[in-house]
């Protein structure tokens, strides 16, 4: 009972209505007259602390004042993060090749067959377990996507017969130097051309833009399927100027070259052609 009592009191107490009085001190006037209780004020009070709270979590969230918090990364730290990680992953592959020529040297010196020691440049990667069949499935997707007026691969709606390929002129990406050839033995398919810093890399013939990524192998990547079931493909841009869907014409910038990827060893671009499903030489087809 005396537990009942005191809560009904103290509840009672919450309820109570007080008066609060503002005079002016020269002249007495009232100047504010307030009627509160407790209940109003912690109410209020709570409402407050509320807004308050709100106010200064919208600003460290929403605003460059996040980044004064002590222990708060900012942007360049992140950036500077990332490319510490980059650079750690490439210092791996490069500490591996090292081992393994050591080892080799050590096992020549020895009298013994050396292991397979390949020098990992673009796209040195073994295709021979790739299966070219299409399902119906993939036909069906792929049918479903050229409908679509940003994915198809024919801006005019038509497509003209390709009576040779011999008989297509194709637009050089860039002027340049040829360091490493097409060479199916090595599974290098492309042609690796090195040309002047910054260079504008252009599309070799009009298509549309089927990837444009980046991979951690060959860096940014840029694919374009062109009429008759012709690809190019453009790998290790310093930046790329189209995204996924873009319809481009021939020379018309799509890249600039660079030196992206595990697989390079400076800044150049390496170039592929594919023909129904079969790589070709560029340099068999394009005077670089």
């Amino acid at each position: 009972m005396d537990q009942n009592k005191n809560r009904k009191t103290f509840f009672q107490k919450l309820r109570h209505k007080y008066r609060l009085s503002v005079y002016r001190d020269e002249t007495y006037e009232e100047v504010l007259n307030l009627r509160l209780s407790r209940m109003n004020v912690l109410a209020w009070g709570g409402l407050t602390v509320f807004l308050f709270l709100a106010i200064v979590i919208s600003i460290i969230v929403y605003t460059p004042v996040r980044e004064f918090i002590p222990g708060y990364p900012d942007e360049n730290t992140i950036r500077y993060s990332l490319a510490n990680k980059q650079r750690l992953d490439s210092l791996d592959i490069e500490l591996a090749r090292r081992d393994l020529y050591i080892e080799n040297i050590n096992r020549i010196v020895s009298g013994k067959e050396p292991k397979n020691y390949d020098n990992l440049g673009d796209t040195n990667v073994n295709y021979d377990n790739i299966n070219f069949s299409r399902s119906v499935e993939d036909s069906l997707l792929r049918e479903y996507f050229e409908q679509e007026n940003k994915f198809s691969i024919h801006n005019n709606g038509s497509k003209r017969p390709l009576k040779g390929i011999s008989q297509v002129h194709f637009f050089p990406p860039v002027k340049g130097l040829v360091t490493n050839s097409f060479n199916t033995v090595k599974n290098h398919y492309g042609t690796d051309i090195v040309a002047g810093s910054n260079e504008i890399v252009k599309s070799t013939l009009d298509g549309t833009v089927i990837m444009a990524s980046w991979t951690l192998e060959t860096g940014w990547v840029i694919q374009i399927q062109h009429e008759n079931n012709l690809i190019s493909v453009y790998k290790h841009n310093a930046e790329l100027l189209k995204r996924v869907g873009d319809y481009v014409k021939v020379g018309e910038p799509i890249a600039i070259i660079g030196n992206s990827g595990e697989l390079t060893t400076g800044p150049h671009l390496h170039f592929e052609l594919w023909y129904n499903g079969i790589p070709l030489n560029p340099e068999d087809y394009i005077s670089f």
